[in-house]
């Protein structure tokens, strides 16, 4: 019997990098060599640095929580640690845990606050995408009803985290831009957001009341009570006729 001669496949066509795609490889070796990353082990209960070189592993750890405190950065890898145990609370997640450590590195915290709220907003993270996929799973009304009112309560403290972390690192400061505004002579600039009422039309023989103008992050101007003018009364000269 004669052997079958096994088919040969064409060969693909090799793929020609398009200029978006060049564009893309080239910005992340930039990042690549911009960035350090922190990889961490767990080898009979301890946790330690994945890295060839134990000193420049530590050293990069340190950088990432944003201290040499060695209290300080053990206690807050131990916080993490116990932050991704499995379901059954005894075992440690190694990819959860390096999941976090590069969440705290990558906000790069400048001192021991920033780095202690960046790890709460990972571990925030990762709850909120548990309770995503509770809600997802969910097959009665008030499993989704619970599902839905914790993702949005997580939701809504990330939110707040990044809006602290924020304001923290500007020293609560803020800063207005006025560009190209011209003021003609006797008159005045208002920098803010300038709310107008409707205006009413004036009763005939009466003087109209005056726009309330409000700032955004001040209280409302108070409106001044207009007087009806006076009437004017005009006196004859008894001299004259």
């Amino acid at each position: 019997m004669k052997e079958k001669k096994p088919k040969q496949t064409p060969e693909k066509p090799k793929h020609v990098l398009t200029a978006a795609e060049q564009a893309a490889i080239e910005t992340n070796i930039a990042r690549l060599e911009s960035t350090t990353s922190v990889r961490l082990k767990i080898e009979n209960g301890q946790i330690r640095s994945d890295h060839p070189d134990a000193v420049v592993g530590f050293a990069l750890l340190d950088k990432a929580l944003g201290s040499t405190d060695r209290a300080f950065v053990n206690g807050l890898l131990k916080q993490l640690a116990y932050a991704n145990l499995d379901s059954e609370g005894e075992t440690v997640s190694e990819t959860g845990l390096n999941f976090a450590v590069a969440v705290v590195n990558g906000v790069e915290p400048r001192d021991q606050l920033e780095a202690m709220l960046a790890a709460q907003m990972a571990a925030v993270h990762v709850a909120t995408m548990k309770v995503a996929q509770q809600l997802a799973l969910s097959e009665t009304i008030s499993q989704q009803d619970s599902a839905e009112r914790m993702f949005n309560k997580l939701s809504r403290t990330f939110m707040g985290q990044m809006e602290v972390l924020k304001r923290y690192r500007t020293g609560g400061e803020q800063t207005v831009t006025v560009q190209h505004v011209n003021v003609s002579q006797g008159g005045q600039a208002i920098v803010g957001n300038v709310t107008q009422g409707q205006r009413n039309e004036p009763a005939s023989g009466t003087v109209a009341e005056p726009l309330a103008l409000t700032h955004d992050k001040t209280l409302p101007m108070p409106v001044i009570e207009s007087k009806k003018a006076a009437p004017v009364t005009a006196k004859r000269d008894s001299k004259k006729k």
